[in-house]
């Protein structure tokens, strides 16, 4: 919805709330016409109803209106001694608009001095629900949001099975734009597994003001831009979402507007330097891991049985020399070079089928694997005496589907680029070459019409050589490099998609998608920070101490206040 749609979309919400109340202002003293004054007649409906002036507020705050419009429905019709059961339910289930026969159709007097207290044991119950749902929204929505590491993207910085605090005020709260959804969850409802919103109406983006910059490097929640599933880890055919009901990812910020970031060798580079990153951040890559006898159990222990990522292959250099091979490599294999001697090239990856396999005369090596190792991992393992040699991987056969898919500008995982990072207000020059890494900002991000003939571009019906970007965008990496899905295959993250900012790990359990059986708590990582500098620390301890000083002071200053 437009702005335009939006204004004529509350006129009729006044006209509907005059219409329905205005006999109700009346016999409670006010004057007709002040049930028809947008927010004016909310002030003064509250006063009516003998409710605190800034509940108003709440009433224009997405979602959390959702939960206050029943709350003022049944308020209002016990303002005029409508406080039966069925009365609650009748003005619940009709939407509000049980109020058009209060107002109309029965003669009701308003109860100035109503009590304001639940009658009863359930009515205090669902009294209190309400309230702290709605108070758990505000907080959830504008402050901190829970959040789990789902996969492996951050290993080892962050671990899946991490239970994170998200700030939403570091970068600034990201006001609701799905207007109709559930409280309290994302995309799906908890047990049944039905969308928990919306679609429509859709209010436009608006970001709080924070109190600081993504900076580069920083550990970023955002919204999935190439998300098109309805539920996390369910595959599906592929739907459209809302921004912010997109599933939340957690990378890296290694590129902010402005830059130029390229990838070499698996390192990022920023304006032609290659990229320091804090010390708490442990990249890990695929390396090489030769042993001096084939892989037993014994040393895949030794190397770390989670750090293995599969064998290697080799090829004769006499059968890659036949007239067909190259093209049936193309077709039929995703194998990438690890390097070659005088007579074989080795190689990771896999084939098409066992047919092309046998036909190449491939063969595994077993005493080359591949492990998934950070850098200092790689130094430790390199020590061990079954160990020949450790080397650092890296893909270099070009592929489609790294970003942004398109055979001309095709790279890998570990190297890609130059690419400028958007800014906002900046204007680049657009042409057939590099339109493929800007064209889903033109369009879906940008809301613009684009059309491509030969090297002439129209944008919105006119004839374009120049661009100028209305956000900012970012480049988001796991530090997982070779086992994380980011920017690298979808491209830039819009400003409007990000959500927040890790800051708290409150709890940590090993083996979370294991089954509860198979939960293990990582008791050094409960109550430490994401952000800062050397080894995390954990202040669980000092919480503990806390809330046992806490609960003695308490035990004895109430046995004190007892005895006097």
């Amino acid at each position: 919805m437009n702005i335009t749609q939006w204004i004529i979309f509350i006129l009729i919400i006044q006209v509907i709330h005059f219409l329905g109340t205005w006999k109700l202002y009346v016999k409670a003293g006010r004057k007709a016409w002040e049930a028809a004054v947008p927010v004016y007649n909310a002030i003064v409906l509250m006063q009516i109803i003998r409710r605190p002036k800034w509940w108003v507020i709440l009433l224009f705050i997405p979602i959390i209106n959702l939960l206050m419009f029943p709350v003022i429905w049944v308020e209002t019709i016990r303002s005029y001694g409508k406080n039966s059961l069925v009365d609650t339910w009748l003005v619940i289930l009709t939407l509000g608009f049980y109020i058009y026969y209060v107002n109309y159709a029965l003669d009701v007097k308003y109860i100035e001095d109503r009590s304001l207290h639940p009658t009863t044991g359930l009515g205090e119950w669902v009294s209190s629900i309400v309230f702290a749902i709605v108070a758990a929204t505000f907080v959830h929505t504008y402050f901190i949001q829970p959040y789990v590491i789902p996969t492996s993207s951050l290993e080892k910085t962050l671990l899946v099975g991490d239970f994170l605090f998200v700030s939403k005020f570091h970068y600034g709260a990201r006001t609701p734009m799905t207007t109709v959804a559930a409280p309290m969850v994302h995309d799906t409802l908890p047990i049944v597994g039905l969308k928990s919103y919306l679609n429509k109406p859709q209010l436009p983006y608006f970001r709080l003001p924070g109190f600081q910059k993504i900076k580069r490097n920083d550990i970023v929640v955002f919204s999935w831009p190439a998300d098109t599933v309805r539920q996390f880890f369910v595959k599906e055919k592929g739907v459209r979402k809302p921004i912010d009901k997109k599933s939340n990812y957690v990378k890296r910020c290694v590129g902010v507007p402005g830059d130029t970031i390229s990838v070499v060798d698996g390192y990022v580079h920023i304006n032609g330097e290659k990229t320091i990153l804090p010390d708490r951040a442990k990249p890990m890559f695929f390396h090489v891991v030769t042993t001096k006898n084939a892989l037993d159990n014994n040393v895949l222990n030794a190397l770390g049985r989670k750090n293995f990522t599969g064998y290697t292959i080799r090829i004769p250099k006499e059968v890659l020399q036949k007239n067909n091979v190259p093209e049936l490599m193309e077709k039929g294999t995703s194998l990438d070079e690890i390097k070659q001697d005088s007579a074989y090239v080795y190689y990771t990856g896999s084939f098409a089928s066992d047919k092309i396999k046998n036909y190449l005369k491939a063969e595994d090596v077993r005493n080359m694997n591949l492990f998934n190792l950070t850098e200092a991992e790689a130094k430790k393992i390199q020590k061990l005496t079954a160990v020949e040699s450790v080397t650092k991987f890296s893909f270099k056969k070009p592929s489609t589907k790294i970003f942004p898919q398109n055979a001309n500008l095709a790279g890998t995982e570990d190297n890609l680029g130059p690419i400028y990072i958007p800014k906002a207000g900046a204007t680049i020059n657009l042409n057939a070459k590099n339109l493929p890494l800007y064209k889903k900002i033109i369009t879906e991000y940008e809301g613009n019409t684009l059309a491509q003939a030969g090297n002439q571009i129209t944008i919105n019906g006119s004839v374009a050589d120049k661009y100028t970007f209305k956000q900012d965008y970012f480049w988001m990496m796991g530090d997982n490099r070779h086992q994380s899905e980011d920017s690298r295959y979808w491209g830039f993250v819009p400003e409007n998609h990000i959500v927040g900012k890790p800051v708290f790990i409150w709890m940590s359990i090993d083996g979370i998608n294991d089954g509860f059986a198979n939960w293990k708590p990582r008791w050094n990582r409960f109550f430490t920070t994401v952000g800062g500098s050397g080894e995390p620390v954990s202040y669980l301890k000092y919480f503990l101490l806390i809330l046992v000083a806490y609960f003695a002071f308490d035990y004895f200053r109430k046995k004190k206040k007892k005895t006097n």
